[in-house]
């Protein structure tokens, strides 16, 4: 059986995301815009690239490459087809993080943006250890509010099986989890939503060895 995300639709998850009740596409759009730019490094990766919302803010950076990830196949083909203009530095792999890890190529900054809720704090840890970046940059969800972690919108059946992979995400657990993994945290922020949600930005960096 294929894996909840490789069935789901991009006009659908797009469509919802967008939605002025949602209103989660703009704002990750705007994340990821202050992402690309907030540290100095040449290599960028983005984990759950999806149909690359954000990556036209590249051009605004110094970076030489970087890479973008995903599990459905359809959402790269449509990503490569909408940046072709950034084919000389963009290169996307088709990778699926729970079980190939170990074809993640190596970057100075990793961009994860509500992604850790599908795959865990453990296969996130050994993802990154895999990448080994110097800055890790990461955006979760969370509730503000007492309803289902899934916006209701005319899409939301669209979803249905996300709850088979969803983890519930919090600021505290996931810093222990970087930290064990040898990350500081030093910077957070947070977006409120008009549905009741917010986005927390929380960045990493590489603790030098003692």
């Amino acid at each position: 059986m294929n894996r909840p995300w490789e069935d789901i639709s991009l006009s659908d998850y797009e469509k919802h995301m967008s939605l002025g009740s949602v209103m989660q596409l703009q704002a990750l759009n705007t994340l990821m815009k202050e992402q690309f730019s907030a540290y100095p490094a040449d290599t960028a990766m983005v984990l759950g690239v999806a149909g690359g919302n954000g990556l036209e803010h590249i051009v605004e950076t110094k970076l030489r490459k970087v890479y973008g990830i995903d599990i459905n196949a359809d959402y790269l083909r449509v990503t490569a087809e909408r940046y072709e203009q950034f084919s000389d530095l963009l290169e996307l792999l088709h990778i699926d993080l729970v079980t190939e890890t170990n074809k993640l190529p190596k970057a100075e900054l990793v961009i994860a943006d509500l992604l850790i809720e599908y795959i865990g704090t453990e296969v996130f840890k050994k993802a990154v250890t895999q990448i080994a970046p110097k800055y890790v940059s990461c955006v979760i969800q969370i509730n503000t509010d007492d309803k289902q972690w899934v916006s209701d919108s005319p899409y939301i059946h669209a979803f249905d099986r996300l709850d088979e992979v969803h983890h519930q995400m919090d600021e505290d657990s996931l810093t222990k989890a970087m930290a064990d993994t040898g990350y500081e945290r030093i910077f957070s922020s947070s977006a409120q939503l008009p549905n009741g949600k917010a986005l927390v930005r929380l960045d990493y960096r590489k603790q030098a060895e003692k």
